[in-house]
């Protein structure tokens, strides 16, 4: 949890005697100007507190404020200005959305005081939302490792995508990490709905009716409907709403956003997506770029292209920051007995009659392990199966 403080102002004999006063007790910044520290914070955040002058050449601090609250909406603003008339005051408060309102010259016990008070409000903030995150986001995960277990081939993708999905998310400092995330974990889920004939046709490569397509294509519809309903999860039930929609404007759903107007999670689902449908390999390979720049105009362009260098890097190859987010993992051939949580399937892994238990690709959970316990005893399992676990520590999955 960041306890930076951004000190900014237009006058560096202010801020160097803020320096002087407060730099042994906080992790302190300061910039000149408002420009400067919208650029510190976007560069150097998050930040838990920013405090700003009032009277600042191009962007006041009222302006500032607001802009620092657009792009991180969590962090604490403050006001210390010579300005300290009852107008400046309130239009800091109730445009500014500040926290603390001081005059200068203001004592560094009241400032010091004041910044205290900030930080502690910075952290009821974050930590409610990191405890009510997390908290929706594990419930959400048990209920994917439910389905999965009932819907093998619907969520086979899932473990890449949302792998993926949270290395390029991180990459692209995206604020809404979380939603992403389960955006990723629950956008096979209107697929569910679909009649078996259907689910059977896409499992074997069967070709579809037109009908069936229609119905396959306003999946994500039936997804938005069965998610909109649970609190904290409407920005989640239209990224996968959107999921499909190509970014020239085309495909489901049939209305009128392009572009932009998209919601960026279901630009990412969008890219990612596809990215998993063409390639099934560990991370994703020049070749599936390549497919989707074949198709270009359905794709966001600036996404596409940091995405590209993010797992390629410039010069097609693996990137160093795409190679570090994967995780070292050596292959098994076991039995089921010797299966641990966090492995993960290579092959599919099967009834002794040959019936689908588990598609390649998921990262088993103790709930896997013991159903695949039950099946042994009931219907047999094909054995040895075929894995790979990590020979390196698993990255801790924070709410972002």
């Amino acid at each position: 949890m960041s306890q930076k403080v951004l000190f900014v102002d237009d006058d560096v004999n202010v801020l160097n005697g803020i320096e002087r006063q407060l730099r042994k007790r906080y992790e302190l910044w300061t910039a000149i100007g408002g420009q400067k520290g919208l650029s510190v914070i976007q560069t150097e955040g998050p930040f838990a507190v920013v405090v700003a002058d009032m009277k600042m050449p191009g962007m006041n601090g009222i302006q500032f404020l607001k802009e620092v609250k657009r792009i991180a909406p969590e962090t604490v603003c403050m006001m210390l200005t010579g300005n300290a008339d009852q107008q400046t005051a309130v239009d800091a408060v109730n445009q500014g959305a500040i926290f603390r309102f001081y005059s200068k010259p203001c004592s560094s016990d009241i400032l010091a005081g004041a910044v205290d008070q900030a930080l502690k409000q910075y952290e009821l903030i974050t930590s409610e939302r990191v405890l009510l995150e997390r908290t929706l986001a594990g419930s959400v995960k048990v209920l994917v490792d439910v389905l999965t277990l009932f819907e093998p081939d619907a969520f086979a993708e899932t473990v890449r995508m949302r792998q993926w999905i949270n290395d390029l998310a991180k990459h692209l400092k995206l604020r809404s990490h979380w939603e992403l995330d389960v955006a990723a974990m629950l956008s096979p889920i209107g697929r569910m709905t679909l009649p078996t004939e259907i689910t059977e046709k896409i499992r074997t490569g069967g070709d579809l009716t037109k009908a069936e397509e229609e119905q396959v294509a306003s999946a994500p519809e039936v997804g938005k409907r069965l998610i909109a309903n649970i609190p904290r999860l409407e920005a989640v039930s239209n990224m996968i709403y959107y999921r499909n929609k190509g970014y020239d404007g085309t495909g489901f759903p049939f209305d009128n956003k392009a572009g932009k107007e998209i919601p960026i999670g279901a630009r990412i689902l969008k890219i990612v997506g596809d990215l998993a449908e063409v390639d099934k390999s560990e991370r994703p390979s020049k070749a599936s770029f390549d497919a989707l720049e074949a198709r270009k105009e359905q794709y966001d362009p600036e996404i596409l292209a940091q995405a590209r260098e993010f797992f390629l890097g410039t010069n097609g190859k693996a990137d160093d920051n795409a190679a570090q987010a994967a995780v070292e993992r050596s292959e098994l051939k076991v039995s089921l007995d010797q299966l641990q949580p966090n492995d993960r399937t290579v092959s599919q892994i099967v009834t002794s009659g040959g019936v689908l238990i588990l598609s390649a690709g998921h990262a088993l959970t103790q709930m896997h392990i013991e159903r695949l316990r039950s099946y042994a005893k009931t219907k047999g399992v094909q054995e040895p199966i075929h894995g790979s676990r990590a020979t390196t520590p698993e990255p801790e999955r924070k709410a972002s």
